[in-house]
């Protein structure tokens, strides 16, 4: 019955194992000790001088067979061989002393504790059954038995024997199994800790980057943003200035003068304090206190006033409390649009339509302008302005598009489609 390899606990493995193998090296001789004393104790009773001297030479017999065990060490190839030899000269040098001292059995229970560590599969068993006919003698008053009850007696007291350790035995494979199920799962725990550490040094490593292109994002973000503000705030209101200056140098009229002067001076203030809130991130003055649609009349008005241009706003649907963000990409995007339409188009007429559409909103501005082709449209150059590229990165940045729809002499569609993000 291999008990060595019953573990119970795995912090315990190392300490059982190691006090089990003390026993098999050392257990022997202490047993052997103790039998010895005990049966020379009562030898009267159970030997005569010719058993005692046989007893004696048997006890030396055995004591050698111990010290050769002990000192002898097997490669493993020739250990399994070597434990067979050892396991049966002794449990046949114990059934003789028992035969003729039954108090020798003390000895002989060796066999109980090693047949699983020292003999193969099956014959294991055989051991343990040998070994159960020794201590069943023993039991039963000493081998052979004198009369018909003590062969009774014997014979119950071997298949008590047989039956306990056979039970035990397999108890203890089952033990065996269960522990090495254990240990396979402690190992396979113990691997995937070792995997999990790594993949969690892994993710680390990845996080850092993320964090780092992340930031990278952000900054590269915020850059497109305060330029993209820039153009729409301080460039246009610039190009505006301009616009009225230049009427201002050429008239001769004062009052025409004045009156273009004055919206110059408006147009820098409004600038001045758009170009602020850009920088801030915050709304367009023109959404501080006016929902989107009458910041677009207000900023188609005031554009058709500065360029002399007809335009006008249209709203269609069911007019919804609007998310600041989408609220301020479509605005920016109508001022962009209408002042290309103004640099641009050399049109007579515009319009913007603002509809609400159930689950988006688009904004188009249209006019009747000279049109240009879309496709021969070149990229945006570092003196460029941001035009078509900065509102499609305006809609983008809220899940949004804008398609742009144009021919020479045709005039010009520029439609932004986002979803509608209610407020709040």
């Amino acid at each position: 019955m291999r008990l060595s390899d019953a573990v119970l606990r795995p912090g315990t493995a190392v300490p059982i194992e190691e006090r089990w193998a003390q026993f098999h090296r050392y257990g022997p001789y202490a047993l052997l000790g103790l039998a010895t004393v005990i049966a020379g104790a009562g030898a009267g009773h159970f030997m005569d001088r010719a058993e005692m001297r046989a007893a004696g030479v048997l006890g030396v017999a055995v004591l050698a067979l111990q010290v050769w065990w002990g000192v002898r060490r097997p490669d493993p190839e020739e250990y399994a061989r070597a434990g067979q030899i050892y396991y049966a000269l002794r449990t046949v040098l114990a059934f003789a002393l028992t035969w003729l001292n039954p108090l020798f059995s003390i000895y002989a229970v060796l066999g109980y504790f090693d047949s699983g560590h020292l003999l193969p599969g099956r014959r294991a068993y055989a051991g343990l059954l040998a070994t159960a006919v020794t201590m069943a003698g023993s039991q039963a008053g000493g081998l052979p038995p004198a009369s018909g009850l003590q062969w009774m007696l014997f014979a119950g007291l071997y298949v008590l024997n047989a039956s306990l350790c056979l039970l035990f035995a397999r108890f203890g494979v089952q033990e065996a199994e269960r522990a090495k199920e254990r240990l396979a799962t402690i190992q396979a725990l113990e691997l995937a800790n070792a995997r999990l550490e790594q993949a969690l040094e892994e993710n680390a490593g990845l996080h850092a980057q993320l964090l780092v292109q992340a930031r990278e994002a952000g900054i590269a973000d915020e850059r497109r943003r305060l330029a993209a503000e820039i153009h729409d705030t301080i460039a246009q209101g610039l190009a505006g200035i301009i616009t009225q200056l230049q009427v201002v140098t050429s008239t001769t009229d004062p009052e025409v003068a004045g009156e273009h002067l004055e919206r110059a001076c408006a147009l820098a203030r409004h600038s001045l304090g758009e170009a602020r809130r850009s920088v801030q991130n915050l709304a367009p003055a023109a959404l501080e206190h006016a929902t989107l649609p009458e910041a677009l009349k207000n900023t188609v008005a005031d554009w058709s006033r500065r360029t002399g241009v007809r335009a006008r706003l249209t709203v269609t649907g069911t007019e919804e409390p609007l998310h600041d963000e989408v609220a301020a990409t479509l605005l920016r995007i109508a001022e962009e649009a209408l002042a290309n339409t103004a640099r641009h188009a050399r049109a007579a007429r515009a319009g913007v339509t603002l509809s609400y559409m159930g689950d988006e909103v688009t904004l188009d501005v249209r006019d009747d302008g000279r049109g240009f082709d879309p496709l021969a449209v070149a990229p945006r150059s570092g003196s460029g302005g941001f035009g078509l590229d900065g509102m499609r990165a305006r809609a983008e940045r809220i899940a949004g598009t804008v398609a742009v729809e144009s021919e020479p002499g045709q005039g010009t569609a520029v439609s932004a489609r986002v979803p509608l993000v209610r407020h709040g």
